[in-house]
């Protein structure tokens, strides 16, 4: 397992690189988001480990710009930044998990064991409701036929909302499957995501199909 590791400080780095290494990956670094979007674009990783702070470029601009080359590597933010808005923002870009600043080793290797075991969801490549359309392959949705502009985490939330359609999906179970990560019970990063996805599935058209259960979480359906 190949690890790439965009942190600009050295010491943290250095920390880093040793405890994976001593946990039996390969790590290579780069101390810059500049250096950090080059070679994650020139060699394939298993996993970038990506800082938000970064000279050059910052972390929010590697990731956005390695998704738009279609580039699906994991990836795991470190931050300082705990702020719900902060989180939204690292996960919609398309990270795969968020931690925050000053963390204990042993918890970055629990994430990044994480992150690596999970596996996509490949079991139907087409998913149908009404008149939306899911594409898993090529990551596109379309509604009445019209191309739906989601992020990477809203593309996952809706083909997993579709997939339980007529189910209720708990917020919990959101972020288990989504993000993999066990939100606090007061974060609302669960329904910022949600309100962002309704803008763009159901506001535009004149059936719903994303239902909110007080209390509960989520249903898609269309009546």
């Amino acid at each position: 397992m190949r690890i790439l590791v965009i942190e600009d400080e050295t010491k943290t780095a250095a920390f880093l690189a040793k405890g994976l290494r001593e946990a039996g990956f390969v790590v290579d670094l780069a101390c810059d988001g500049e250096a950090g979007l080059v070679a994650a674009r020139a060699s394939r990783f298993n996993l970038l480990i990506v800082d938000v702070m970064l000279p050059n470029k910052d972390g929010w601009e590697v990731v956005a710009e390695l998704r738009r080359d279609k580039i699906r590597t994991p990836i795991l933010f470190l931050t300082a930044r705990d702020s719900v808005r902060d989180r939204v923002k690292g996960l919609e870009l398309g990270a795969d998990d968020y931690l925050v600043k000053p963390f204990a080793f042993s918890e970055l290797l629990a994430r990044v064991r994480s992150v690596l075991r999970r596996a996509p969801e490949r079991h139907v490549e087409h998913l149908r409701i009404d008149d939306l359309e899911i594409d898993m392959q090529r990551h596109k949705a379309v509604r009445s036929g019209v191309p739906l502009n989601l992020t990477p985490k809203e593309f996952l939330l809706l083909a997993h909302l579709v997939r339980s359609v007529g189910e209720v999906v708990s917020r919990a179970e959101i972020a288990e499957r989504v993000w993999d990560i066990g939100f606090k019970t007061n974060t609302n990063v669960v329904d910022v995501v949600v309100r962002r996805l309704r803008a763009k599935v159901d506001d535009p058209f004149k059936t719903k199909l994303v239902h909110t259960i007080r209390g509960v979480g989520y249903v898609l359906k269309a009546h």
